[in-house]
């Protein structure tokens, strides 16, 4: 006769007796819907997640950040004043700095071109006693009008906004002060250039880049 308590032997194949404190073998699978954390937030429909590794937009550099102008003149007529030269007293509405910029601009192509004039009858006068270097002053005077005429109409055209016309009147300061520098050292500066002239130049040139005067220029650049 057996004994109750006696076990009987597993048989090959057989399955184990299911336990209430046995895991199901076998890995575990994850909900199909887990809990968010309090305060989640789901996202809009259409969202896409963004790409493993993405860190995000750079936040925009504060300060000022030198640009190339992008509208430059596609003709001749683009580089000419609005209206002509009936509208140079006009001041736009302008910040201030530009407006002393401006008129530091004019007033100085008009100075230059008075003297210019002057220069061409000092160089003529130079040539009768020294050949070469009247020429010499005289070509630096026919580059002097021309600087004062652009110098005019590149003003204007930096009172309508024109940021090509400001990066031009920037390079017109180094020419100006290449010119100072020689007409300095010939004919006791009568060749249509001083360094008094390139300091004034300078400081308006300074004042149209000051970050009033930027945030103007960036603001009409849909309106032109």
């Amino acid at each position: 006769m057996s004994n109750p308590s006696d076990v009987p032997p597993q048989q090959p194949g057989a399955q184990p007796p299911a336990s209430g404190n046995v895991p199901p073998a076998g890995p575990q699978q994850p909900p199909a819907n887990p809990p968010f954390p309090p305060g989640y937030q789901a996202p809009p429909p259409g969202y896409q997640a963004p790409p493993p590794g993405y860190q995000g937009q750079p936040a925009p550099a504060s300060g000022f950040r030198f640009e190339m102008p992008t509208d430059r003149p596609r003709n001749f007529g683009d580089a000419l004043p609005a209206g002509g030269l009936s509208g140079m007293f006009k001041v736009a509405v302008m910040p201030t700095e530009l407006k002393v910029s401006y008129w530091i601009w004019l007033i100085g192509g008009l100075l230059g071109l008075l003297g210019g004039i002057i220069g061409l009858f000092g160089s003529f006068v130079l040539i009768a006693f020294a050949p070469a270097i009247g020429l010499l002053v005289l070509l630096l005077v026919i580059v002097a009008l021309m600087l004062a005429t652009a110098q005019i109409i590149l003003a204007m055209k930096m009172k309508e906004g024109r940021e090509w016309a400001r990066f031009a009147l920037t390079i017109l300061v180094g020419i100006s002060l290449v010119l100072a520098l020689i007409s300095s050292g010939i004919a006791d500066g009568r060749a249509g250039g001083n360094l008094p002239g390139f300091l004034i130049s300078l400081v308006a040139t300074v004042l149209m880049w000051l970050p009033n005067a930027q945030a103007w220029f960036v603001a009409n650049r849909g309106r032109i």
